[in-house]
């Protein structure tokens, strides 16, 4: 019998980039949904992801980390953070534990004062720091807003973590239940296949580069002899894939001495989707020159973020 109290709702995560906002979406739901690097500007559409269990069903969103946008692309991520904030039941905002509040800091605070709904500020990442300090930290951010609670957790050793998801049950609306017990997001294959092969670019190029690339899938079929759902089998899917940069001095790169770098991000790659799939894949990467996308309207749209989402 369903608890009687069942809660459910929607949670945003949001904060600089680099905070740790996927890498504690993919902890709460136990896997891995959203990509994660070391490089800023990881996420860039709104991720939904679902987590379910006796207490009820919270949606998480995983928004683009805000940030003074520096083109057409920026601003379209920024736009997607900050609207989110006020269409979702509560809100969680991750920082750094540190007690230096910078300007990157400062302007999402701004951001949060119009907001209304409840704000739960996250320190992350307590892993590197002494237990000593969080006191400190806690203390520096208590009243640049006003928050409902303070919550420190170390999201990639899942300290904590648990703790915090009481606290979110604690303060969800009773609801219904939005999707099936096993849903766990709502992102096309397609799109986490294309931000999966994103993530490996992300995480083997250099930093100069990895802005500019979007990945767009061309085809991903299964092969009719082997479908996925034959177990003897293992089943058998073909996926091509291209990587658009915006230079060509950045296709070279990519590419590697003698297709080096991009068998290399092929490989990583193939290993997580086959992961995901649940089957073997056969992944077959290009790469491909769009001068300035991320200031096209057309290609923005194009690589898989849309404006109405």
């Amino acid at each position: 019998m369903k608890n009687t109290k069942y809660k459910s709702g929607f949670v945003t995560l949001i904060g600089r980039p680099n905070v740790g906002k996927s890498t504690l979406m993919n902890q709460l739901i136990g896997q891995k949904i959203a990509i994660t690097s070391e490089k800023p500007q990881t996420t860039r559409n709104r991720i939904q992801t679902v987590y379910t269990e006796d207490r009820g069903q919270i949606i998480f969103l995983d928004t683009p980390g805000i940030h003074k946008a520096k083109n057409k692309l920026g601003e379209f991520m920024v736009n997607v953070a900050e609207r989110t904030m006020n269409e979702v039941d509560l809100v969680l905002w991750l920082v750094e534990p540190t007690t230096y509040i910078g300007a990157g800091e400062q302007y999402i605070a701004e951001q949060l004062k119009k907001v209304k709904t409840p704000i739960f500020l996250v320190i992350n990442k307590i892993d590197t720091v002494k237990k000593e300090e969080i006191l400190a930290i806690i203390a520096t951010y208590k009243d640049i807003c006003n928050f409902k609670e303070i919550i420190p957790v170390s999201a990639l050793k899942g300290e904590n973590t648990k703790v915090l998801l009481d606290v979110l049950f604690q303060n969800l609306p009773e609801g219904p239940q939005y999707y099936d017990e096993d849903t766990i997001t709502d992102q096309p294959e397609r799109q986490i296949v294309a931000e999966l092969i994103r993530e490996k670019a992300l995480r083997l190029l250099d930093d100069e580069i990895p802005h500019g690339i979007a990945v767009g899938i061309e085809r991903m079929k299964e092969r009719p002899e082997n479908p996925r759902n034959d177990y003897e089998s293992g089943g058998m899917i073909d996926i091509d894939a291209t990587i658009v940069c915006e230079r060509d001095s950045h296709k070279g790169i990519i590419i590697g001495k003698g297709g080096s770098m991009l068998k290399k991000i092929g490989t990583q790659a193939r290993q997580e989707i086959e992961n995901l799939l649940d089957c073997k894949v056969n992944l077959q990467l290009w790469v491909k020159v769009k001068k300035d996308w991320r200031d096209s309207d057309f290609l923005i749209k194009n690589y898989g973020y849309r404006r109405d989402e």
